[in-house]
Order: C-alpha cells, then structure tokens, then sequence
C-alpha cells in the first residue's frame, strides 16, 4: 500500500514540532530539555567526579558515561522499571555520539556523567535523548567542537520521512527505523543504525534527509542556549 499522506500531515522531510530549555536542574552541572512532538527528554551533567572503580580512570583524559532510561511513566504500556538491554545499547551509542565533539583532556582520572531520561515517549526517543544530552553538556560549559544534532529518518510503506512518530512506527506495511547523530560544522556523522530494510539508493535519500534535518535541530539548540544567556552581563 502506497503511503501518500503522512497521518499527522507533517510533509515527508518535515520534523515534528521541536522545543528546547537548557539549565532546568540547578544542581546539575549543566542540563537540558529536548522535545520533538510528543517526545521529551531531559539530560543532566555532572562532574568532572571521581571515577570508580579505579581501573576505569585514563590519565590522558576524562570518562564520558552516558545512562539513557526510558522512564516506566511514559509509555502506555506496562514497563519495568531500571534498565534493559535496549537502555543499555542506547547508552552505549548516545556515548560514542558525542565523544567525537568532546574535548576531555583536561581531566585526567576523571569523569563527566551525563544522564538522559526520557519522561514521555512516541517515538525518536534515542534522537531526542541525544539533542538534550548534548544541549547539557553545553550548558555545563564543557568544551565542545559543536552540538550533536540527532534525527531518526525511516521507510513507512514505499516513503522516505524524516521523524517518525509511533503511528507511524507501527504501520500496518511496516516501518525501517535509521536514527543518526552529526555535527553539522564538520559534517561529521556519529551515529547510523538502522532497523528494518532500505536499498542503497534509499539510505542515501534517508541521510540526506536527516542532514537537512539536523540543520533545523541544531538552530533550536541554539536558541536554547542564547535564551537562557539573553541579558547576562546588564
């Protein structure tokens, strides 16, 4: 079946509605809140701390440690609370997303923790965790060759669309899911996974598209980031 019309009306290249905040947790070191629609995610920095165990310590740089949780409240159906094995992997991935960007040097032995929660899920949850923890990490005033901007572009039915939201996750013809990570300063991509079946020549349209995506991303970022600063200095 022919996918036509987007069930939200959104065009195919069009990302949901997007909203920003950054230094929301005064007692993190830096924060931030990234919503894609329906989506919302809030990231936390702290440190440089201790790191422990003391085998985890590098003495040519910090530890970047990412914890990504889908917290139970938001979705609707029934999940356990803590971590699964999907958390874990989108830890993992959401870390090496954003080490490329980082500058960690000045901090030998330690570590910086970034957590990322998402409070309400409809899908993109990974892309959205990415944009806050990043968001964070600039608000915590680490240094930082560029925000990572993230975008989950996919397959529903015989379409290319950028930002997938559940309905359209769970399309009745199936759905292929290519989340990825860049900076868009280098043109650097950090992050391409995908889930499901798309032909070459449908990747590349999928990356393009989620390039041109990021752009868009990455001028909400900074707006966050100008908002919170507007005046300082007055």
């Amino acid at each position: 079946m022919a996918y036509n019309k987007r069930f939200d009306g959104r065009k195919f290249d069009e990302v949901r509605e997007m909203e920003a905040k950054v230094g929301i947790i005064p007692r993190a070191e830096g924060s931030a809140m990234f919503r894609t629609g329906k989506t919302v995610a809030i990231a936390a920095v702290y440190g440089p701390r201790g790191v422990f165990p003391a085998f985890l310590q590098n003495p040519k740089e910090g530890r970047l440690k990412c914890v990504y949780d889908l917290l139970s409240f938001s979705v609707t159906e029934r999940k356990r609370p803590g971590p699964s094995r999907r958390s874990t992997e989108i830890s993992m991935v959401t870390e090496d997303s954003l080490k490329p960007v980082l500058d960690l040097t000045k901090f030998s032995y330690l570590g910086v923790d970034v957590y990322v929660y998402i409070t309400q899920a409809d899908a993109g949850t990974r892309a959205a965790g990415i944009n806050a923890a990043a968001l964070a990490l600039a608000d915590a005033g680490m240094s930082m060759k560029d925000l990572i901007t993230s975008i989950a572009v996919g397959k529903v039915s015989d379409k290319i669309v950028v930002d997938l939201d559940k309905d359209e996750e769970d399309h009745e013809d199936g759905a292929t899911d290519l989340p990825m990570a860049m900076s868009t300063r280098t043109g650097e991509i950090t992050l391409l996974q995908m889930d499901g079946n798309m032909t070459q020549k449908e990747i590349k349209e999928a990356v393009e598209m989620g390039m041109k995506a990021c752009l868009d991303i990455k001028k909400v970022q900074v707006e966050a980031l100008k908002a919170k600063y507007k005046g300082a200095g007055k």
